[in-house]
């Protein structure tokens, strides 16, 4: 098939560069200029697993390209996926939906033949109903143009594996728009015969896909997470509690990792769009829990500062404390409401000197937050240091000798949280460790 991508950030150009690897011609599409240039030469302009590969893989063999021209994206071929961003508004919780009806105007007036619009961006449910009046309203085509929803569920880091090879697939559509459900399949064919689950549903259950998936995993997180703070007041162990709860298989262990929470561009977003969303809808109270969810999270940012704190003798003013870790998650470059970044902040408005080094994310941290202070090499980082954080767990820091760093540090202090360091290990190199919700 000939498809277009429309909005090539993480989403699209990952969406962009694994449907050129299922056989399709490919055209993506972006307003960014810089970024287009990037693309087309086989590069993403973000740290995402694999995906370099797919880009250059297929920019080389003709079968993906990017474009910054609506007219060239319009016309090129008669499925178009839509993967710009909704961020959350400024000063709000609901999503902000600026860019996709943007570039639905956009797309609207150029599309002069049949077409499937298939919209993979998260969104607040009831939004479907509003692109295809837009589309009916300004596309030449009229009512030829279907409105598909086509909701995404990709783990940064792992966004290539779960494009190919996804645990679900959900396919949105109007009532009688059988064309539409068979340019889809034709689409993901290859995914569909692997034997993927195929949920074909009207548009608002396809549009709530999304925002209740990251809803419920980050009810998980957020659930374990408050165990933790039992855990911590009565000496229990939270890693082994995890472990006994999920062997139950109605729970299940996946995605229930006690530590500092859960971080990101898409799971606090979401969690707080869905939340304002039941609200216009007048059912805010069926969603009362997820506010507890969210304030849970924010309260292990709270905690590490608090313990933090108490490892320094209850003052943090002229502290010198080193941070492993400024991404949100491993294997990505994404600052987006950092748990790392956030306490490192917040260290330094209570005047700590706050050293903070990362594999991929420091470009994008000190862009962000220039009032700290950053080093390449996590060994040097820890210099004269009075207290090491792990936060973001990079499989390289677990793998440092904790004896090389023992010399370097003023004070052999370390805080895990994220519960992957072997405290035996630090503690028999002269360390005092502590671990989020462990005694």
């Amino acid at each position: 098939m000939k498809l277009t991508v429309i909005g090539c950030g993480y989403l699209g150009a990952t969406h962009a560069a694994c449907m050129a690897e299922l056989g399709h011609d490919v055209l993506g599409m972006d307003a960014d200029l810089d970024k287009v240039h990037v693309l087309n030469s086989g590069k993403a302009p973000f740290v995402e697993r694999d995906l370099d590969d797919l880009l250059t893989k297929h920019t080389n063999s003709g079968r993906l390209r990017f474009t910054a021209s609506y007219a060239e994206a319009a016309a090129f071929g008669d499925l178009h996926f839509i993967g710009v961003g909704t961020p959350q508004r400024p000063g709000e919780t609901g999503y902000d939906l600026t860019h996709l009806f943007s570039a639905v105007r956009q797309l609207a007036p150029r599309l002069h033949n049949p077409a499937v619009v298939a919209v993979k961006s998260t969104v607040p449910v009831g939004t479907a109903p509003r692109v295809r009046d837009l589309l009916h309203e300004f596309a030449p085509a009229g009512d030829a143009v279907e409105v598909a929803w086509n909701p995404e569920f990709l783990r940064e880091s792992s966004a290539v594996e779960d494009t190919l090879h996804p645990d679900r697939l959900v396919l949105g559509f109007n009532s009688g728009h059988s064309w539409a459900e068979a340019i889809l399949r034709q689409c993901f064919a290859r995914i569909i015969e692997a034997g993927t689950p195929t949920i074909v549903t009207d548009w608002a259950t396809a549009e709530l896909a999304k925002s209740s998936a990251n809803a419920f995993l980050a009810t998980k997180i957020s659930f374990i997470n408050a165990m933790a703070e039992v855990c911590e007041a009565s000496g229990a162990d939270v890693g082994q509690l995890a472990d006994i709860l999920g062997h139950d298989v109605r729970i299940g262990r996946r995605g229930m990792r006690p530590g500092l929470g859960f971080g990101g561009g898409c799971l606090p977003k979401d969690l707080r769009g869905f939340m304002a969303r039941a609200g216009e809808l007048g059912v805010d109270q069926a969603l009362t829990i997820l506010r507890e969810v969210d304030a849970i999270n924010n309260r292990r940012r709270e905690r590490m500062i608090d313990l933090a704190r108490e490892q320094c003798d209850g003052d943090l003013t002229g502290k010198r404390i080193t941070i492993w870790g400024a991404a949100f998650k491993p294997n990505t470059d994404d600052i987006r409401d950092s748990p790392a970044l956030a306490v490192a902040q917040r260290l330094h408005e209570l005047g700590a000197t706050v050293t903070v080094t990362d594999p991929k994310a420091l470009d994008n941290a000190r862009k962000l937050h220039p009032e700290l202070d950053y080093a390449d090499d996590p060994i040097a980082a820890v210099q004269d240091a009075d207290l090491l954080l792990h936060l973001t767990e990079w499989p390289q820091f677990s793998h440092i000798d904790p004896h090389r760093l023992a010399t370097r540090v003023t004070t052999p202090k370390v805080i895990d949280g994220r519960g992957t360091l072997n405290p035996d290990t630090w503690r028999n190199a002269g360390w005092t460790c502590r671990t989020l919700g462990r005694p």
